[in-house]
């Protein structure tokens, strides 16, 4: 039943997405940034947690995840730092998912042949 969740939930947030793409003048960079945004709102109010429990990665893997990792960063370095952590904390938090999704870019480049796409 868990799958079932984390593909209704993650689905469910894809579908937003893409009725926004759809029947707005969004443009695809500022719907992502929304979603971050909503991430940092949903973990700010306390509903992003409840959220994630229960559709585990349906939650978590989507740009929402990503909000609630900066957000949830910039609290504990703010706890642990004072105001300066609001600055550092989001972005310590989510280095390591950073830097691996440039360093497999990379590879991923390197290994591929490069075609013409004319």
């Amino acid at each position: 039943m868990n799958y079932f969740w984390a593909f209704a939930v993650g689905g469910g947030i894809c579908v937003v997405g893409q009725l926004l793409i759809d029947y707005t003048k969004l443009t695809p960079a500022r719907i992502l940034t929304g979603y971050v945004v909503a991430g940092v709102i949903l973990s700010a109010v306390g509903l992003y947690k409840p959220l994630a429990d229960f559709a585990g990665a349906g939650a978590s893997v989507p740009l929402l995840g990503f909000g609630h990792l900066l957000a949830q960063g910039a609290q504990h370095a703010v706890d642990e730092c004072g105001l300066p952590g609001a600055f550092t904390g989001g972005l310590t938090a989510a280095s390591g998912g950073i830097a691996a999704s440039l360093i497999f870019g990379v590879a991923a480049a390197l290994a591929g042949k490069s075609r013409d796409q004319n």
